[in-house]
């Protein structure tokens, strides 16, 4: 019963990170219908941006010293910029674009940011111990909880907490949502949509920046394909939770967690090197029983 419960914390804790960015893709694909592949190098800026360009192996902190306070608004403010950079200067030109235009902008603008890091950090990965004081763990009885997976799991919930309330209270929430159903018609209603669009990426970008913080405290290495699986699971997130749904991205998020922590803890020890292949095999089983997703997004079936 331990171990099952401590699996489960796992599974939580992993779907926490795939749920955010599968947030941080959704949000972009309800507004602009845009599969941004760009958003998983959004995370790997993130984790850079706090080392020294440097080739040595042990990666030098340069931004906040190790106070979240500091490091946190840092990170994510460097990550805003470039995701509106990025949509100032790819995506806004692009706006009456087919939806295949746009994906093929956003895999250039993934492949220019991950040369950019290899030219200016080197293609070395680097070591980055980020705040040690959260490896600890929490003894309640004879369960262990690491304290890096309990802070990964609020911070999560009070993000969401935090992006749904905004969505429903404030009026640039409702703008969005109201340019999620019917982008055309929200402007029409007086909806400004490039900064409804700017503040979509303003918002992923915030996300990406905590993912990037909350899996290198995990994984303590930098690379430049850092944030590229991440956004692979999170694009799978997105599709078998539902196109156009934010619920369903979350619940993606968290049940794709739960399937490779899952499989990780019980397959035989042999079988664990196909880990992702098995994953997958769930997700195509899903996808043949529910093709449109878990929660289908009413707007999108009146768009398609």
């Amino acid at each position: 019963m331990i171990s099952l419960i401590q699996n489960l914390i796992d599974a939580l804790s992993l779907g926490s990170l795939y749920a955010l960015v599968a947030l941080g893709i959704g949000l972009l694909f309800g507004i602009l219908r845009l599969i941004n592949l760009a958003h998983g190098d959004f995370i790997t800026v993130g984790a850079y941006a706090l080392i020294v360009p440097s080739t040595e192996a042990v990666a030098q902190l340069a931004i906040g010293g190790f106070h979240p306070i500091l490091l946190l608004p840092s990170i994510a403010l460097i990550v805003v910029i470039l995701a509106l950079l990025t949509d100032a200067l790819v995506f806004r030109p692009l706006r009456r674009a087919a939806q295949p235009s746009l994906m093929i902008a956003s895999f250039a603008v993934s492949y220019i940011i991950q040369n950019g890091l290899i030219l200016i950090y080197g293609a070395r990965p680097k070591n980055l111990n980020l705040w040690p004081a959260l490896t600890g763990q929490i003894a309640l009885g004879e369960l262990r909880l690491p304290t890096l997976q309990i802070v990964t799991i609020v911070t999560t919930l009070v993000l969401m907490i935090g992006l749904a309330l905004f969505l429903k209270r404030t009026s640039y929430g409702v703008q969005m949502r109201a340019a999620a159903e019917d982008f055309r018609m929200a402007r029409y209603l007086g909806v400004r949509g490039n900064l409804v669009i700017g503040m979509a990426f303003a918002i992923s970008g915030v996300l990406a920046a905590v993912v990037s913080l909350l899996f290198l405290s995990q994984t303590g290495s930098l690379e430049t394909g850092l944030g590229v699986p991440l956004a692979l699971f999170g694009l799978v997130a997105v599709v078998i939770g539902g196109m156009g749904s934010l619920v369903g991205a979350v619940v993606g998020g968290f049940l794709v967690g739960a399937i490779v922590t899952l499989l990780q803890a019980y397959l035989p020890v042999e079988m664990r090197s196909f880990r992702d292949a098995f994953a997958f095999a769930f997700v195509i089983v899903i996808l043949l029983w529910r093709p449109s997703g878990l929660i289908r997004a009413k707007a999108f079936d009146q768009r398609v």
